[in-house]
């Protein structure tokens, strides 16, 4: 694989110009890069705001754990037969996008070799397996080759090929899982709702961190984690009307729980630089703003429905290093602590010794979570609470030893290294550590911070390269819905023009490209619809007036 980070020099095909500098009144630039330290720096110590409801004392402490030793050596509960197969998606994907600047280059140098077309296109197909646009290729000796619109194109072409493949052929497993679903009722619990933070080194946190099917759980990411309290609560009446009306996916006389997560991250080595940018690296606010939003939640279900004690809530932390978990498992009183959490890497380091005599990983994982709870006193939790965390640290201990088989223990891109920013409605196939910088959002100015954030990570990765910020704007639609298609090409468009509104001199410049993309994701194996964008409206000679978009090209589409 083409490694991320440490490549600054300038393309011979792209100007490069100086880095994006940050809007006027827009966040502090994010970390981008690695920078190793000794010794962790370990967070400040945040007070427990009075009105946080159900919030244990304890939580006043700092969120920290003692330095880990880098996990080596495999365990003999973790399942290699899964790690390999999803390290081996993992790397296809990656090496997809990372051979597309390599490519290009040599592209570039084959302008002014015979003929040029012929000889670029066949260097395309050959690495990247499709073509280039021609008309970008033929008027490369009149105005010389614009590499930012060629490797936008080529980016999003590689995402929508990739996209369609998950779609088509369910590589990881995850799209559906009735022993899954069979296992959570059986804890108590009819959904799993998680919202992790945006950043593209959590992406990967349900079907590898985890280890959970992606099919089987709702996924919502947010800057910070900061999910939206109303999209969220809205997600619940949904849930809870179809277990009135149609007994799924529980029937509502049975007395189980909607179990809302938060992840929150930190970097072991280096929380400061390559913490969560939103909470500027501070991994104690990070962890107590998750438990605030999260006691906000079940307030807001109190609230408007007096029904608080159908919602669990559990807080999960990240070291987006080794990808080892720390749970804040709460109470039977549904308090949840701060500090000193339960690490995987201590379950790892307690039984890697023990062999094949601990029996069932995930009966070995509740044992050793109820003997530690234990001994810390307090209210025990409920017992399908641990049978759910014995799940996750159960998966858990399998990616630990995956990130130690390929990386050492320790990924070598501690920072970001995206490769482009997916911003909508949508992405259920981004399944993959540091591919996408998310922004989910209805329109740009509610999702305004979480795209700010994207269009800072991703220029301070590309733009010392000459490389543009590619950003896919995605709407996915119920196809059973009359109209919902052409609601979902109308909100695509209009996203687009706030974003081009939002950052006017980086698309001028032609150092902001955009794609619009929409899905019909009622129908299983539907492929991505690419109804245009920065590059496929210039090919095609169409522009948009309003949300209306019209020329002689018309739309393209996948």
């Amino acid at each position: 694989m083409i490694p991320r980070t440490g490549i600054q020099r300038s393309l011979l095909w792209a100007s490069s110009g100086a880095p994006l500098a940050p809007p006027p009144g827009r966040p502090a630039e994010a970390p981008t890069e690695p920078q190793r330290r000794p010794e962790p720096e370990r967070a400040r110590a945040v007070e427990a705001p009075a009105e946080a409801p159900a919030v244990a004392p304890a939580e006043v402490a700092t969120v920290h754990r003692a330095a880990h030793t880098v996990a080596t050596g495999r365990h003999p509960l973790a399942r290699t037969d899964q790690s390999a197969r999803l390290f081996a998606y993992d790397s296809g994907v990656k090496d997809a996008f990372d051979r597309i600047e390599p490519t290009l280059r040599r592209v570039a140098g084959a302008l002014g070799q015979g003929d040029v077309v012929t000889a670029a296109q066949g260097i395309a197909r050959a690495e990247l397996g499709f073509d280039l646009p021609a008309p970008i290729l033929d008027r490369a000796w009149v105005d010389g080759l614009d590499g930012r619109a060629l490797y936008a194109w080529a980016v999003f072409e590689t995402a929508r090929r990739e996209a369609d493949r998950f779609f088509a052929d369910d590589p990881l497993g995850g799209r559906s899982d009735p022993a899954f679903d069979a296992v959570l009722h059986d804890c108590g619990f009819h959904t799993v709702d998680i919202s992790p933070c945006a950043d593209g080194r959590l992406a990967h946190v349900i079907s590898q961190v985890l280890r959970l099917p992606y099919g089987c759980v709702r996924r919502r990411s947010h800057a910070g984690a900061l999910f939206d309290i109303e999209d969220s609560v809205q997600k619940w009446v949904e849930v809870e009307m179809h277990r009135y009306r149609e007994g799924l996916p529980t029937a509502a006389h049975r007395p189980t729980r909607y179990l809302k997560v938060v992840v929150y991250h930190t970097s072991e080595s280096d929380p400061a630089a390559q913490g969560c940018a939103a909470h500027k690296g501070d991994t104690t606010a990070a962890a107590r703003a998750g438990l605030e939003r999260l006691h906000g939640f079940r307030q807001a279900v109190e609230s408007g429905f007096c029904c608080g004690a159908s919602i669990d809530l559990l807080l999960v932390g990240l070291d987006t290093d080794s990808d080892a978990i720390r749970l804040h498992i709460p109470g039977r009183d549904g308090r949840i602590a701060l500090d000193d959490p339960l690490d995987v890497r201590d379950f790892h380091a307690d039984t890697r010794h023990a062999g094949h005599a601990l029996g069932d990983p995930e009966a070995a994982a509740a044992q050793w979570i109820r003997e530690r709870l234990a001994a810390r006193g307090g209210a025990a939790p409920e017992d399908g609470m641990v049978r759910f965390c014995a799940r996750l640290v159960a998966g858990n201990l399998s990616q630990i030893d995956l990130v130690a088989a390929h990386h050492g223990g320790r990924y070598a891109d501690i920072g970001h290294a995206e490769r482009f920013i997916g911003l909508g409605i949508g992405f259920e196939e981004i399944q993959l550590r540091n591919l996408t910088y998310f922004a989910y959002l209805h329109t740009v100015e509610e999702g305004a911070a979480d795209l700010d954030v994207g269009v800072k990570v991703l220029g301070g990765l590309n733009a010392p390269r000459g490389l543009p910020v590619p950003a896919i704007v995605r709407f996915d639609y119920h196809g059973t819905v009359p109209g919902a298609r052409d609601r979902a090409i109308e909100r695509a468009r209009r996203t687009e023009a706030a974003l081009h509104a939002r950052f006017p001199d980086l698309v001028a410049a032609g150092r902001l490209h955009t794609a619009r993309m929409v899905r019909d994701c009622t129908v299983p194996g539907a492929a991505l619809e690419v109804d245009g964008g920065t590059v496929h409206d210039t090919l095609t000679g169409t522009t948009l007036t309003g949300t209306t978009l019209t020329g002689t090209g018309g739309r393209t589409h996948a």
